[in-house]
């Protein structure tokens, strides 16, 4: 009889690296939630022993929190590169940072995490201060730098910076939270690049001071 040439996943080596268990975290945290995520059924996934996962994450809040760390926040990281470095105008670094943000987050596993947070944030209020803090905080400053730029440049009208922040991230978390909803205000996953591109013009006809293009 000949062998299977791919091992089960439970027989993988012991030494698993920690992105293997965060890999497994993250799409367990997203289709089941963080309160119904057991470090046993990560470990399983990554298929490692939990005493393994337990080498490198001391409890499931610090395995969420890597989760967030290694995955969401080296993007807030990346736009704000590009912001600093960009040359063009605002219309065209406002498709460009909301183009890359849906690709990166909004069109990958990683755009269930707004979701978890409003339903998780009320039973585990360190984590939702954490994710304030880690994500939504920088995301918010990150907007607020390109507005000023814009404005700076005379291409984006003036506004109140906090406030049309906030407006500008919000339709981008609905989305996200669109994608994962079951039966209420659900939006066919094949629709959402369009969503995506009337929101940018949207944004770019209220912020602008010539209309976008």
């Amino acid at each position: 009889m000949m062998s299977c040439p791919f091992k089960p996943r439970w027989e993988r080596r012991k030494d698993a690296r920690p992105q293997e268990l965060l890999a497994a975290a993250l799409d367990l945290f997203v289709e089941r939630g963080f309160a119904a995520t057991r470090l046993d059924d990560v470990a399983k996934a990554a298929g490692v022993s939990k005493g393994t996962l337990y080498l490198y994450f001391c409890s499931k809040e610090e395995l969420f929190k890597a989760v967030v760390r290694e995955s969401v926040v080296p993007l807030i990281g990346e736009a704000e590169g590009m912001i600093d470095q960009f040359t063009g105008n605002s219309e065209e670094l406002f498709r460009l940072i909301m183009t890359n943000w849906w690709q990166k987050m909004g069109d990958t596993k990683l755009s269930g995490l707004p979701k978890l947070m409003m339903a998780e944030a009320g039973n585990f209020p360190e984590l939702a201060r954490f994710y304030q803090e880690e994500v939504i905080d920088r995301a918010e400053k990150l907007v607020v730098t390109m507005l000023e730029r814009g404005m700076a440049r005379g291409e984006i009208r003036q506004v109140d910076l906090e406030i049309d922040a906030r407006l500008v991230i919000a339709p981008m978390i609905m989305m996200m939270i669109w994608k994962h909803s079951q039966g209420v205000c659900q939006v066919e996953p094949e629709k959402l690049g369009t969503y995506l591109e009337h929101y940018i013009t949207l944004a770019l006809s209220s912020l602008l001071i010539r209309p976008a293009t």
